[in-house]
């Protein structure tokens, strides 16, 4: 029987590269899941901070409902940013799985076993691809949260500079000293 030198099995570094890609975008996934979780621990105190600051304000006035807006802002923040931690997470575990499948799928190239390397490239593949999938979910819905971050950032701007004007203007009509 002839000797396909494309075979995995006859070139070493074949392993090496099927296992170094999964390896690097398993780091990337760690990163990207350490970040989100810092983002979610921002969301917690931003929203401790904004439902201090609802406590102020009278029920029902102009200052609470824009409070409140923002606290219901949060509360999506926080549940994308969940979702955004589900996916990272699971594209952490395929690609760790992609690594150790490429690795198994290896090791029966090396030694001839054509249909357990078959199933392992099939089963390393899918696993990629499913962690491909999760990786770019999960990075598209950050940047969904950020645009709600960034909206949110520009509403309290907009509120907190019309609250110092009112303060101001109240201040300057009291003629008391």
């Amino acid at each position: 029987m002839p000797v396909d030198p494309y075979y995995a099995g006859n070139n070493p570094f074949a392993v090496l590269t099927a296992v170094v890609a999964p390896a690097i975008l398993t780091n990337a996934c760690s990163v990207l899941s350490l970040g989100t979780s810092n983002r979610l621990a921002r969301v917690v105190d931003r929203t401790r901070i904004v439902a201090s600051e609802l406590s102020g304000y009278e029920r029902g006035s102009a200052e609470s409902q824009a409070w409140t807006a923002q606290l219901d802002s949060l509360q999506v923040r926080a549940q994308l940013l969940l979702k955004a931690l589900r996916a990272f997470y699971a594209a952490l575990g395929a690609f760790a799985a992609a690594s150790l499948v490429s690795v198994i799928g290896g090791v029966a190239a090396f030694y001839g076993k054509q249909l357990i390397f078959r199933a392992a490239a099939l089963a390393a593949i899918g696993t990629g691809t499913f962690a491909v999938v999760s990786l770019v979910r999960g990075s598209i819905v950050v940047v969904r949260e950020t645009r709600i971050a960034v909206r949110n950032l520009a509403e309290e701007a907009r509120l907190r500079s019309s609250h110092r004007y009112v303060a101001r203007s109240s201040s300057e009509a009291d003629p008391s000293p």
